[in-house]
């Protein structure tokens, strides 16, 4: 995407978060590891979800609260709804998750994936079930390139210790 898609671009530590709004929801929350301009919210609604996300990067204890649209099926919604629930500084692995929502870790994964709000549905805090072998945080952002940086940037200023 670039700058004039956003209803917003606000500065991050990782590169800039991009705001997609209509009608008093929100309906994408794009991490992004690119440093695009500055883009000043022109609506009421926008630059509320501007000043939450603002207070989150500075104290991650800041909770975030915005009506959003999102469109999944039956299943991501549900998926969704458990990682909402997971507290800030806190994690699941993709298994523990599964588990809640009565499925499978790659079906869950994939539900992940399809989150268009994120940090509003935190998915950053999924990560994969750690062991001696191996030692991931799993995926995020679908495979984009700087995508686990920013994961790890997230976990790190969310207090996370793996």
């Amino acid at each position: 995407m670039t700058n004039a898609d956003f209803s917003a671009v606000i500065p991050a530590p990782f590169g800039a978060i991009g705001i997609v709004s209509r009608d008093g929801f929100l309906l994408a929350c794009e991490l992004l590891s690119d440093s695009l301009a500055e883009k000043i919210a022109t609506d009421v609604f926008t630059q509320s979800v501007v000043n939450q996300m603002t207070a989150y990067l500075a104290n991650a204890q800041t909770p975030l609260h915005s009506p959003y649209a999102v469109q999944g099926t039956a299943f991501q919604k549900r998926v969704w709804q458990a990682i909402s629930s997971i507290p800030c500084g806190q994690v699941l692995n993709y298994t523990q998750l599964a588990d809640k929502v009565g499925s499978g870790p790659r079906a869950v994964a994939n539900a992940c994936g399809a989150n268009h709000v994120t940090l509003f549905i935190p998915c950053h805090r999924v990560v994969a079930k750690l062991n001696a072998h191996k030692n991931s945080l799993g995926g995020f952002m679908q495979g984009h390139a700087n995508g686990l940086s920013i994961k790890q940037w997230l976990l790190a200023h969310e207090g996370v210790v793996l």
